[in-house]
């Protein structure tokens, strides 16, 4: 093939590349840069370059490790495009969660694929308290003679399968419990979790103001993104539970508030 010919053919595998890597984001909401290169079968630094193109035409958004859709501040992905992004990575930071309850402790926990796989690995303890407002946390523990759930009242939010509103807020008020482990959409350094949701915020807000300490269980798509609603400010977080994809920038600005890192090795 002569030079003009790859030159030729070039951009339309870099259009057919950036196609498919709008498909993905699409459907999942946010995805890794690793993921989308395993995907796309091309280097990270080329699906680099395919993100600052599609960014600068509007079509996504660029953050620490990946791409997001446009708008990211206030959509809520749906418990089932969420379970399609970081798997192994949510059971690596699941596992090694785990270490942070002792049996005998009560602690609460929020919605979440993260959270949801967490619960399942809680089954080995015995005289857990658990309190949630999470539909997919309460049947994981379902059949756990040994685990105490208390789920909380309020109003059915779908696209997570969680317990919002006033009632569960005041489910939660007056609880003290040892700690609260709780996901969400974006955390930084600056502004610390966030939610697109005013209503998810509130209650994530109780569940954290319930516990002693807040352990954070997020991917690393997560990690440096930001959205609409701030729900637990960096210095109360005590614990970060990640993965090593997640960028080690944000990360020492996290540990320089305060926040203990522990990350799951892939």
């Amino acid at each position: 093939m002569s030079d003009t010919q790859r030159e030729s053919g070039r951009p339309v595998f870099a259009a057919e590349r950036r196609q498919r890597i709008l498909e993905l984001v699409r459907a999942n909401g946010a995805v890794s840069l690793r993921e989308l290169a395993q995907a796309v079968r091309s280097s990270e630094v080329t699906v680099r370059r395919d993100l600052r193109a599609l960014e600068s035409e509007g079509l996504l958004n660029r953050h620490h490790g990946g791409a997001t859709l446009p708008g990211d501040f206030t959509r809520e992905p749906s418990h089932t495009q969420k379970s399609a992004v970081a798997a192994a990575q949510k059971t690596a930071i699941a596992d090694l969660a785990v270490s942070l309850v002792e049996d005998g402790d009560a602690i609460v926990i929020g919605p979440g694929t993260t959270t949801q796989e967490f619960a399942r690995r809680l089954a080995r303890h015995s005289d857990l308290t658990v309190v949630t407002n999470s539909l997919l946390v309460a049947q994981a523990l379902a059949g756990c003679p040994r685990i105490e759930v208390v789920v909380t009242g309020g109003s059915l939010r779908g696209p997570i399968l969680a317990l919002v509103g006033t009632a569960a807020e005041g489910s939660l008020a007056g609880l003290r419990v040892r700690r609260a482990f709780v996901s969400g959409n974006g955390l930084s350094a600056e502004r610390g979790l966030s939610t697109p949701s005013l209503q998810v915020a509130a209650v994530d807000r109780a569940l954290a103001a319930a516990a002693e300490e807040v352990v954070v269980l997020a991917d690393h798509t997560k990690i440096g993104h930001d959205t609409m609603v701030q729900t637990i400010p960096a210095g109360r977080i005590a614990h970060l539970v990640t993965d090593d994809d997640a960028p080690r920038d944000v990360l020492d600005e996290l540990a320089a508030k305060g926040v203990r890192l522990h990350v799951a090795q892939l």
